[in-house]
């Protein structure tokens, strides 16, 4: 006797059914992940400003009254479009673009603590918490 040797049809369609499923649930999730991770480059953005206005502050004892005096400029990206800055008050927000994330394109804002000894910490807000990366949520 003759041995079929593959599979069946109804095997195959099964198969093909499971990765049409599991493709339903990745693909959403990686935009997602995709739109996060563009964001995330208006925090990195973030990180001169935050080391430039905390030297600003350890050394002279008050924020800086502009970005001049933070000693970076900007140079608008792919994925960030703007910094402005509280004058006198160390706060600055970032804002994202481009970054195809549910609703607008989120604007992170930096806000300073200055613990006794001087020591600047900051922490971070986000206007659209669904595409915020994990440390501004």
């Amino acid at each position: 006797m003759k041995t079929n040797k593959g599979f069946t049809l109804i095997e195959l369609m099964i198969v093909i059914a499971i990765l049409g499923i599991l493709m339903a649930i990745a693909i959403p999730a990686y935009n997602d992940y995709l739109a996060r991770a563009r964001a995330s480059e208006a925090v990195y953005a973030a990180a001169p400003y935050k080391l430039g206005a905390s030297e600003y502050y350890i050394s002279n004892g008050t924020w800086p009254a502009n970005l001049t005096g933070v000693g970076v400029t900007f140079a608008q990206t792919t994925y960030v479009s703007a910094v402005t800055y509280a004058a006198n008050a160390g706060t600055f927000t970032v804002a994202s673009r481009n970054t195809k994330c549910t609703g607008t394109s989120p604007s992170f804002t930096f806000a300073p603590t200055v613990a006794t000894n001087n020591n600047v910490s900051w922490t971070c807000t986000s206007d659209n918490a669904v595409c915020a990366p994990a440390t501004c949520r």
